[in-house]
């Protein structure tokens, strides 16, 4: 973790928090405790007390990042010091006892080429990734959650010219990329007293604002999907973000659903996205294995009217096999 205030927490939890092997704590109640990363989802020895110890360790880390948590409010998800995200539920919410999830964000960045040596894509898979940014091709990675979405798009802006300015917008604070021009922007939750919230959508809009040339957003997950779409039918190419979903077919299914969020209809969506967007890549994590992997690279269009997502590249451990989207894909981004 970074520098400044330490948690109110344990030594042993904090001694798993500061692990860079770590990037999830899971703690079940007073019965379980479990870490993922570079080992896989495992359950360690750790005594954190009984069910009202854990409770009490709970809302005073959801005190520390500035929120509640009590019987009146038994969920919280704040940001604590040190780059730790925690979510937490109560009883009777969580009858089997609290539950409390910590995510670790780390602020070192991956380049492509350890992502290639940590077997997370093949070379040709890499250089396809660095032909889409050269390109100036807006897509989109996704997957599941813990898939390595943050991680890739991060290694992914390291690829950008250093004399393009780059401006992210994040839920929370997750990106870390060593370009030397790359501005954040982070939401901010409501108070105690639901004020002074700042979502992603204003703050998709203020990135507009800010002479962008290339705007990204870190998860694409609810109306903002309406400021992301018309960002990039307005010339900011080379423009990407991650979003939730099962395969990168489900892609078009995923966009429309968030558009119904923003007012917009599902044809709306489906001209927007297809012209704003010319891939996805997918990436997936296999249960219970630390290793991600790129699964797929998707070309974005339309067909007879609707949204679709066809195959272009799936990755194999040999190299890349060209689906039938591979040409059309190939075209959009102006590759011989």
């Amino acid at each position: 973790m970074t520098d400044g205030p330490r948690l109110a927490a344990p030594p042993a939890l904090l001694a798993l928090l500061e692990d860079p092997a770590v990037t999830d704590v899971l703690v079940n109640g007073a019965q379980s405790v479990w870490v993922d990363g570079s080992q896989g989802l495992r359950q360690v020895a750790l005594e954190l007390g009984d069910a009202h110890q854990v409770r009490l360790l709970a809302t005073r880390l959801a005190v520390q990042g500035g929120g509640r948590l009590d019987d009146a409010c038994p969920a919280a998800d704040v940001h604590l010091p040190g780059g730790v995200r925690l979510h937490a539920v109560l009883p009777p919410v969580a009858p089997d006892g609290p539950l409390l999830s910590f995510r670790v964000l780390r602020r070192e960045a991956f380049t492509l080429g350890q992502l290639v040596a940590a077997g997370t894509m093949p070379p040709a898979c890499a250089d396809l990734i660095e032909a889409l940014i050269s390109a100036r091709a807006n897509f989109l990675i996704s997957g599941a959650t813990g898939a390595g979405k943050t991680t890739l798009l991060a290694a992914v802006l390291g690829l950008v010219p250093p004399t393009e300015r780059i401006v992210v917008i994040e839920e929370a604070a997750e990106i870390s990329t060593p370009h030397p021009h790359c501005v954040r922007l982070e939401a901010r939750t409501a108070n105690t007293e639901g004020h002074g919230a700042f979502g992603l959508t204003a703050l998709a809009r203020q990135a507009l604002r800010m002479r962008p040339d290339r705007i990204v957003v870190g998860e694409c997950r609810g109306a903002e999907v309406r400021e992301l779409l018309t960002a990039l039918n307005t010339g900011h190419e080379g423009s990407c973000g991650t979003i939730h979903a099962n395969s990168a077919a489900d892609v078009p299914a995923r966009l429309t659903a968030l558009g119904s969020l923003a007012g917009l209809d599902r044809d709306t969506v489906a001209v927007q996205a297809a012209a704003a967007l010319a891939a996805v890549v997918h990436v997936r994590r296999a249960t219970g294995q630390a290793v991600r992997q790129i699964e797929s690279v998707a070309a974005i269009g339309l067909e007879q009217g609707r949204l679709v997502a066809a195959p272009a590249v799936t990755v194999q451990p040999s190299g890349l096999v060209r689906g039938p989207a591979w040409d059309w894909l190939a075209a959009r981004c102006g590759w011989s």
